[in-house]
């Protein structure tokens, strides 16, 4: 670097600092750091619990100033803002009807509050062109990830785990968390493949083709989530018939099915499916609490505790009290298991707050898939997260648990956000928003 580059660098980085500390007075920076503030939070999403929380209490700080107030409540009427807050609502609410301990109810509010944290995400993306900052923070987090995930595997003592919790490839968190993220990453990848392939950029094409070959071998060779392996080919399938020709969906179709067959073929592919039909054995055979077993045993009770208490549920933070009281047997045995999750969405919601927040929820999922029915690589990436959270959550309480919680309140938002504002839909019919309408010209029109 000569010095004339050189100097023209660190003019570069003092610029964008002092755009970043001018906030106080100017609005379009104030938008740009809410802008990265959000990247920060994708960025820390695959890493840290704690400093996903600590990130979203500044952006909540700094957005607050550039709320207009009369625009903001008319966004909250629109179905994709209103069915999150109904769903948060109805938990609270639904703390007047549990018999649970009011540590237990207060407890069980948790996992629904930042479905609040969507109305505030589609608002802010509606007003700046930024959104791929974010997309773009959560996948080079989940590549590092990805190289941190190799090295554990093959130097087990390169983890953050304690000694008697440590797996195969796990750097940080779990292998269902992991295995999320790197079937995200991968499936939001096959968009910009196909387009730069199809645009004749065959050399980018190649590199992230390798980015997303290594995250699938990861889960192949090191650890499989198989949340991750259920979904993903369902999956696969809606991308191609979405946005692949018949020939190409013939090719894609047959080349799934000899990958499929070489990953059912590999060693770890063979000791999970072979641990799978043991457990459930186990399970039917001996009452013992298998991973398998127990989701059979969880899923079987949260029929019975439904149908006891169809329209409203047994109020939020019962799940633990009723397994508790439908706990028999041995103490070590599958039946006598207690939980407060039973590793099901529908189910978690329903036992709580009945038939009404099933509907809530459904009228949700489908509000947010619906969002997301145009054509583009944004439009994917909230299809993607959407379908992902609404298929995982057969198997697992996704929405609620807090990481694959916040890659959907993060994804829906900042997509959803985006693609609103991009294509003029941010507003209800007959409401002025010519202020808005300047303010993000004035924002976009800044680098």
């Amino acid at each position: 670097m000569t010095m004339s580059e050189a100097k023209r660098e660190r003019w570069k980085i003092g610029a964008e600092l002092a755009a970043v500390l001018s906030a106080r007075h100017d609005p379009a920076a104030r938008i740009r750091n809410l802008d990265l503030l959000a990247a920060l939070i994708a960025l820390l999403l695959p890493w840290s619990t704690s400093g996903v929380a600590i990130a979203a209490v500044p952006w909540l700080i700094a957005l607050v100033p550039t709320l207009d107030g009369r625009a903001f409540v008319q966004s909250l009427q629109r179905p994709i803002c209103a069915l999150p807050i109904a769903l948060c609502a109805l938990a609270a609410l639904g703390m007047l009807w549990s018999d649970a301990p009011w540590g237990a109810r207060l407890y069980a509010v948790g996992p629904a509050v930042k479905l609040l944290m969507l109305p505030l995400l589609l608002y802010h993306f509606e007003r700046t062109s930024r959104g791929h900052w974010v997309f773009n923070a959560f996948l080079v987090s989940c590549a590092v990830m990805l190289l941190a995930s190799w090295i554990t595997a093959f130097v087990p003592a390169f983890t953050f785990k304690p000694v008697d919790d440590r797996v195969c490839g796990v750097f940080v968190k779990n292998y269902i968390d992991q295995g999320q993220e790197f079937a995200l990453c991968v499936l939001a990848l096959a968009f910009p493949v196909m387009t730069l392939w199809q645009e004749g950029k065959r050399r980018q094409a190649a590199w992230l083709m390798a980015l997303a070959a290594a995250f699938v071998a990861n889960m192949v060779f090191v650890i499989a989530s198989r949340t991750a392996l259920a979904t993903m080919p369902l999956l696969l399938a809606v991308f191609a018939f979405r946005y692949l020709p018949w020939r190409g969906i013939a090719v894609l179709g047959t080349v799934t099915v000899i990958a499929g067959v070489a990953w059912m073929a590999a060693p770890r592919m063979c000791r999970t499916i072979d641990t799978m039909a043991r457990d459930f054995e186990l399970y039917q055979e001996r009452n013992i609490p298998t991973s398998a077993g127990l989701r059979m045993e969880y899923w079987k009770k949260s029929l019975h505790f439904i149908a006891d208490a169809p329209l409203v549920g047994h109020g939020t933070g019962s799940i633990r009290g009723l397994f508790e009281k439908a706990a028999t047997g041995s103490a070590a045995g599958a039946s006598a298991q207690v939980v407060a999750n039973p590793h099901n969405q529908t189910l978690s919601v329903a036992i709580q707050w009945g038939v009404i927040g099933v509907i809530i929820l459904y009228a949700m999922w489908l509000s947010h898939l619906l969002l997301f029915r145009g054509e583009g690589f944004v439009a994917w990436v909230g299809l993607l997260v959407v379908a992902q959270n609404v298929l995982s959550s057969l198997f697992n309480s996704h929405l609620f648990d807090f990481h694959e919680g916040w890659m959907y309140v993060l994804g829906v938002g900042v997509a959803g956000g985006t693609l609103l504002g991009s294509a003029g839909m941010a507003r209800p019919d007959g409401v002025s928003a010519a202020s808005q309408r300047e303010s993000r010209d004035t924002i976009r029109s800044t680098p």
